[in-house]
Formats: structure tokens, C-alpha cells, sequence
């Protein structure tokens, strides 16, 4: 029994892993789409259509919660974790600088850590394992600015990215709510559903320009497709599998290797360079997974 609970386990950290990875690599697709002439509202609106339109023959018949507090939060769901959340963190960058940016949003883990742990004592962080988050977020500020130290106040774009870590841990914390009384299914369609019913607002006040999406050939209609079904659709529904299986906080701690990720595949395919500084900083945020982990074993 617990040989099979750790094999269990094993597959949840894998199933973490790979999608972080993807997740990572969802800078280069996005940036080349940009590239390409699609704003970042309009990425959003059709990697999630598409999302939308593969998830919801595999949902079930449900369309509604089972009351309205619940359907109000499936609709906190699609805000936090879906349109409000791409908005800031997109925007915070064309307001902002992209090192102020790029930090604040890192603080990600280590706030959802303390709001989730605030409503679910369960899920509180031990203080030992405060040590390993620490040591973490040091190594992603050094992978972040990549040997370019360079940090100058920009408010509105600063508030946009705090806004925007904000956004992903009420996510955490409203999904985790859910989970108990729903499938996990039901609940990711919810967030592409209303994901896409509130950036509309948003889009009718800015337009959408369809004429790329229709002319714009095989880059971007494959950088489409992989945001819509692998990236949204397919790395969605794990994340909220795996955030079930061994709890928001631990789930949350492997956000840390996103940008040792987004480094890596930006050398690879936009010729990026890696300095000795942001592989310190790699190893930093190995050795914080560590001691976290050991903290949470005893």
C-alpha cells in the first residue's frame, strides 16, 4: 500500500514537472505570436476557444454548479485564472519593465502559500520548509535578471503584476474549494467558459483582428494550437488534477522552476543567452525544492 501511494505520488511530481515545462516554454510560442501580429488579449481568446471547444464533449452533460455561490465562484474561477489574470500579467509588462515584472509575479508561490494557508491550516507551511522557500525565490530572482540587475520603479505596471500573483492564488485557494464537490473536468471547462465570457468587455472595447488568425499560416495556427490544446486544455485539467492529489501548497512549490524553464527554451529557440548567474540561481531553486520537500517529509 505504500509502495503504491509513493508510485502515486511520483507520477503527481512528474505530471508537475511536465507541465511546468510546458508552461515554461509558453513564452517562446507566445512572443513569436506577437511577432506575428496578435496582441496578447487575442492569444488568450483563441487559445481558450479552442480549449473550450475540446474539453466540452468530455465534461459531462452538468452545466451548472449544483447552487449559485458555487457557480459564482466557477465564475471567480474564470477571472482569476483565466482573463483578469493573462490581462495583468501582459499588460504589467507594456507598463512596466519586464525585471520588475518578471520578479513580482515569482512571488507567486510563497503568497498562495500564506493566503491558501490563511483559510486550509493543512495546508499551512511548516516553518522549516520557510528556509528552502527563501532560498527559491533568490534563485528565480537570479535567474530572472540573468546577470542584468537593473530594477527601477514603474507603479502602474508594478501594481498590473502584483495584481496578477494575486490573481493566481485566490485561484488556488477558490479551486481548492470546489474540488471536493466537483469533477475535475466540470471545473476546468468553467474556467475556459468564463475565461472567455469576461475578457468579452474587454475585447469589444479594443476589437479582434481575425485576418492574422485566417492569413497567418502554419506559425501561427501551430503556436495556436499548442497554447489551445496543450498548454490550456491538456495542462489545465493536470494542474487542478495534481493540486488535488497532493495539495495546492506542494503543487504551487514547482512554479518555481518556471523561469529556469522559460531561460532555457528562450536560449534554445530565441538564441537567449544563459549567464554562470542564472545557473546559480537553477541550483538555488533546486536546493529550496529540497529542503521544502524534507520539511514537508518530517
Amino acid at each position: 500500500m505504500e509502495n503504491q501511494k509513493k508510485i502515486s505520488d511520483y507520477l503527481v511530481y512528474v505530471t508537475s514537472f511536465v507541465i511546468i515545462v510546458i508552461w515554461g516554454c509558453t513564452f517562446v510560442q507566445t512572443k513569436l505570436l506577437i511577432n506575428s501580429g496578435l496582441r496578447p488579449d487575442e492569444i488568450f481568446l483563441f487559445r481558450f476557444i479552442l480549449a473550450y471547444l475540446l474539453i466540452l464533449p468530455l465534461s459531462g452533460r452538468k452545466l451548472f454548479m449544483d447552487n449559485l455561490k458555487d457557480e459564482a465562484l466557477a465564475l471567480l474561477l474564470g477571472l482569476t485564472g483565466g482573463s483578469l489574470y493573462f490581462i495583468t500579467e501582459n499588460y504589467a509588462i507594456a507598463y512596466g519593465y519586464c525585471s520588475n515584472v518578471a520578479l513580482i509575479v515569482c512571488l507567486t508561490p510563497i503568497v498562495t502559500n500564506f493566503i491558501v494557508g490563511a483559510f486550509y491550516p493543512s495546508e499551512r507551511m511548516a516553518k522549516s520548509a520557510l528556509l528552502g522557500s527563501v532560498i527559491s525565490f533568490l534563485g528565480m530572482a537570479l535567474v530572472v535578471f540573468n546577470g542584468n540587475f537593473i530594477l527601477k520603479l514603474s507603479p502602474v505596471g508594478d501594481l498590473l503584476a502584483i495584481a496578477a500573483c494575486l490573481c493566481w492564488a485566490f485561484y488556488s485557494l477558490i479551486i481548492k474549494r470546489l474540488q471536493s464537490s466537483y469533477s475535475n473536468m466540470l471545473i476546468t471547462r468553467k474556467v475556459f467558459g468564463y475565461g472567455l465570457i469576461t475578457i468579452i468587455p474587454w475585447l469589444l472595447a479594443r476589437g479582434v483582428n481575425y485576418d492574422i488568425l485566417l492569413s497567418g499560416g502554419a506559425v501561427v495556427w501551430g503556436n495556436i494550437l499548442f497554447l489551445g490544446c496543450v498548454a490550456s486544455m491538456l495542462c489545465f485539467m493536470g494542474w487542478n488534477w495534481c493540486m488535488k492529489r497532493i495539495g495546492t501548497v506542494r503543487a504551487t512549490n514547482f512554479l518555481y522552476l518556471n523561469p529556469v524553464v522559460a531561460v532555457i527554451t528562450s536560449a534554445i529557440f530565441l538564441g537567449e543567452k544563459i549567464t554562470g548567474l542564472a545557473m546559480v540561481g537553477a541550483a538555488l531553486i533546486l536546493c529550496g525544492l529540497f529542503f521544502m520537500d524534507k520539511a514537508r517529509k518530517r
